[in-house]
């Protein structure tokens, strides 16, 4: 290949990579269901200051909130969240876990990373951690996969159970109700 053509093609590579990201076309559909009262799956990722993380085992003993994507269109969903849980204080910990099943995203995951790096803030890294491949097939599993373009909100107790799951989009009455379960959970 002429060295000319070089720079067009690793292009048209990055945008056939975020096509494929932003579409979910490299995800398998998995029926969403809620997983309400079953423990969350194990499955070890790292965040975004590069430690590996186990789930739930990280965050047992206390509630935690994990903030579960599957489309990089699933962003904006969970920034809604995000906004809402600080603004009413949420006395939870609050997890974000881009959740990206298939051996496609996982070649690129030091890409991918890296452009989540450039739009978070550092001081929220260790609180992203993505999983890829096989580790993230099970949670894709765990809560379904269809519409990725919302979030899946799920409130784990102090043992890692879910005790409380979303994946309709933002809701002002929801983050209430989430909010109280979260302060019975933490007593």
């Amino acid at each position: 290949m002429p060295e000319r053509l070089k720079p067009f093609l690793v292009l048209l590579i990055l945008l056939a990579i975020g096509f494929l990201l932003t579409n979910g076309g490299c995800m398998a559909k998995y029926p969403n269901q809620n997983p309400t009262g079953k423990m969350f799956p194990t499955a070890t990722g790292e965040n975004l200051d590069r430690e590996q993380v186990e789930l739930p085992k990280k965050y047992l003993g206390k509630p935690a909130l994990y903030m579960a994507g599957y489309a990089q269109n699933s962003q904006f969903d969970l920034d809604r969240w995000a906004i809402g849980l600080n603004q009413v204080e949420f006395p939870a910990q609050v997890i974000e876990v881009p959740t990206i099943p298939g051996l496609f995203p996982s070649m690129f995951k030091g890409v991918i990373d890296n452009g989540m790096r450039s739009g978070i803030p550092a001081e929220d890294w260790a609180i992203v951690i993505t999983l890829y491949g096989k580790e993230a097939t099970p949670v894709a599993k765990f809560t379904g996969t269809e519409n990725p373009r919302n979030g899946r909100l799920l409130l784990l107790d102090k043992e890692g159970v879910v005790r409380w799951f979303w994946d309709q989009g933002f809701s002002a009455s929801r983050l209430m109700e989430l909010k109280k379960l979260a302060i019975e959970l933490d007593k």
